[in-house]
C-alpha cells in the first residue's frame, strides 16, 4: 500500500501566473515604455513618471546599438512595473479621446467646407450662425476663388485657405 502525501502545493490550484503570462505582461510593459519614449517631451510631461523612468527615457536617445537598445527596453519594462500603471493607462485613454474629438471636429469642418463650396451664400449664413466669429466677406471671397480654381483645374489653394479659415473660426468659438 502506497502512502499518499498531502502536499498542499500539489492539491491547490496554482494561483501564480504562468511563465508565459509573465512574459506577455513584461512585453506589454516594454511596449508601453516604448510608446512613452516615442512621445515628444511635451506630450510625455502629462504623465506622472518616476525620476528613474525619466532618466531611462532620456538615456534611450544615447543608445545606438541594437542589442544595447533591446536590453535597455527590458530595463524600461522592469521600471514600468514600479510606475502607476492605472494612471498611465488613464492618461493614454484621455489622449485617445482628445484625438478622437479632434478628428471628429476636423471631419465636421471638412463637411462644412464642402457644403460651402456646393451651396454658396445660403451655407455661409448657416456657418456664421454656428460660428459668429467667422468673417462673411472672407468666406465668400474664398468660396468664389475656390470655385474658380476648380473650374480652371488649378491646385485647390483657396479651398485650403477656406478650410484654414473655418478651423480658425471654430477655435475662436471654442475659446468663448
Amino acid at each position: 500500500m502506497s502512502k499518499k502525501h498531502a502536499d498542499p502545493a500539489v492539491e491547490a490550484p496554482d494561483e501564480r501566473p504562468s511563465k508565459s503570462q509573465l512574459k506577455r505582461e513584461m512585453h506589454e510593459l516594454q511596449q508601453l515604455g516604448e510608446t512613452l519614449i516615442a512621445m515628444k517631451p511635451g506630450e510625455r510631461a502629462r504623465f506622472a513618471l518616476s525620476d528613474d523612468m525619466e532618466r531611462a527615457i532620456a538615456e534611450t536617445a544615447r543608445i545606438t546599438s541594437r542589442e544595447a537598445r533591446r536590453r535597455h527596453m527590458q530595463y524600461v519594462g522592469k521600471l514600468m512595473r514600479k510606475e502607476d500603471l492605472p494612471a498611465i493607462r488613464g492618461e493614454f485613454d484621455a489622449i485617445e479621446r482628445e484625438k478622437s474629438q479632434r478628428d471628429h471636429a476636423f471631419h465636421r469642418l471638412e463637411k462644412w467646407r464642402n457644403r460651402l463650396l456646393d451651396e454658396g451664400d445660403s451655407a455661409v449664413e448657416g456657418f456664421v450662425q454656428e460660428y459668429p466669429h467667422a468673417d462673411r466677406q472672407v468666406l465668400r471671397q474664398l468660396i468664389r476663388n475656390a470655385r474658380r480654381e476648380a473650374e480652371q483645374q488649378k491646385p485647390p489653394t483657396s479651398a485650403r485657405k477656406l478650410f484654414k479659415h473655418l478651423r480658425e473660426s471654430a477655435e475662436l468659438k471654442a475659446q468663448d
